[in-house]
C-alpha cells in the first residue's frame, strides 16, 4: 500500500496518477478525498489528529506527505510541527517509509544556485517553519529511526493549478479579460517546476530504495525564465500578444490590505526580486529524466484553461 497524506490538489492528484506505474494499492487520505484511479482507497483524516493519521498510515509501505495548509504564517507556525510529528510517529510505528514533499523556503535568499547541499538560512516566517519541520525529519533520518527522503521543489505551475501566484495574478486575469500581472522585478529569472514532473519525480523517488535517507531536488528546467520570456510563451500559445504589468513589493502591500492571501506573499518577495535558480541535476542525471520544457507546460495551461 502506498499512501498519500494530503490527497488532491496540485501535487496530490498527479501523484496518485503517477503511482499507478508501481502499484494498484493506493490510499488517498484527506478531509474529503476523491478517487483519482478506479482502485483508490479513500480515507478521511485530519493530519492534525494523531489517532487519525496513525490509522491512515497503518498497513502502508510508503507514505507521501504532500499536504498543504492555509497560506498563513500563524497557521503554519501552529500546525505544521504537529502534522510532521504525527506523520513521523505513525510511520515509525508502522514501519513505513516517508517521502516528504518540501519547498525551497528553508533555504532563504540564495545568491547563486540552490542545490541539495545549500544550507538552511530562512529569511521569512514561513521559511523558518519549513526549516523546523524539515530538521525534525532530518534528525530522525540521521538517527536511523526512520527511512525517509526529502523531495524538494521550487514554485510550481501547470494546468488548473489554482494555488499558485502565477495562476491567481496572471492566468486567471487573462481568463477574466483583465490585465495579467507578474510579481517581482522585470528581468529577474525564476525557476518553476511543472506539476506533472514534480509528481512523477516524487513517485520515482518513493519507489527507488537507494533514494532514501537523502534530499533530492525534483526535475526542473535548468535555465530559469524571466517574466518577459514567460509572457512571450503565453503570447505564442494564445496567438496574440499578452501585455502584462509587474507587481512590486509596494503594490503587493497595498493589495494585501484588502486581500489576506496577498498580504502573506509580501515576506516571500525576495524570491521574485532576485534571480531564483534551482538545480535538479542530481535527479535528472540519476534517472535520465528530461523536465518538461516551459513551452510545453504553457501550451498545456492554455489548452486547459484559456481556450
Amino acid at each position: 500500500m502506498q499512501t498519500i497524506l494530503g490527497a488532491g490538489g496540485a501535487i496530490g492528484t498527479p501523484l496518485a496518477k503517477a503511482l499507478t506505474q508501481y502499484t494498484t494499492k493506493i490510499r488517498l487520505v484527506g478531509r474529503n478525498p476523491k478517487a483519482v484511479n478506479p482502485t483508490d482507497e479513500l480515507v478521511k483524516a485530519d493530519i492534525l489528529n494523531a489517532a487519525e493519521v496513525d490509522k491512515a498510515v497503518e498497513g502502508s509501505e510508503i507514505v507521501y506527505l504532500v499536504a498543504g495548509l492555509p497560506y498563513d504564517a500563524k497557521v503554519w507556525q501552529r500546525d505544521w510541527p504537529i502534522a510532521m510529528q504525527n506523520t513521523i510517529n505513525a510511520c515509525k510505528k508502522h514501519n513505513a517509509k516517508l517521502v516528504f514533499f518540501d519547498n525551497v523556503y528553508p533555504l532563504g535568499l540564495v545568491k547563486g544556485v540552490m542545490t541539495e547541499e545549500t544550507p538552511f538560512n530562512p529569511c521569512s516566517k514561513k521559511g523558518t517553519v519549513r526549516a523546523k519541520i524539515a530538521q525534525m525529519l532530518l534528525a530522525e533520518m540521521n538517527a536511523g529511526t526512520i527511512q525517509a527522503l526529502i523531495a524538494r521543489a521550487p514554485d510550481f505551475y501547470g494546468p488548473n493549478v489554482t494555488t499558485s501566484m502565477l495562476d491567481s495574478t496572471f492566468i486567471q486575469n487573462i481568463a477574466k479579460g483583465k490585465k495579467p500581472m507578474l510579481i517581482g522585478k522585470e528581468g529577474m529569472a525564476h525557476c518553476y517546476i511543472y506539476t506533472v514532473d514534480a509528481a512523477v519525480g516524487t513517485a520515482m523517488l518513493g519507489n527507488t530504495p537507494e533514494a532514501f535517507n537523502q534530499t533530492w531536488h525534483l526535475p526542473t528546467v535548468a535555465e530559469p525564465i524571466t517574466p518577459k520570456q514567460l509572457a512571450g510563451l503565453f503570447s505564442d500559445a494564445l496567438g496574440k500578444e499578452v501585455k502584462y504589468s509587474m507587481l512590486s513589493t509596494f503594490m503587493l502591500r497595498i493589495v494585501g490590505l484588502f486581500t489576506p492571501i496577498v498580504k502573506q506573499v509580501v515576506e516571500m518577495m525576495y524570491q521574485y526580486n532576485h534571480d531564483y535558480k534551482f538545480d535538479s541535476s542530481k535527479f535528472t542525471t540519476r534517472f535520465n529524466y528530461t523536465p518538461t520544457p516551459y513551452k510545453t507546460g504553457v501550451e498545456a495551461i492554455v489548452k486547459a484553461q484559456l481556450s
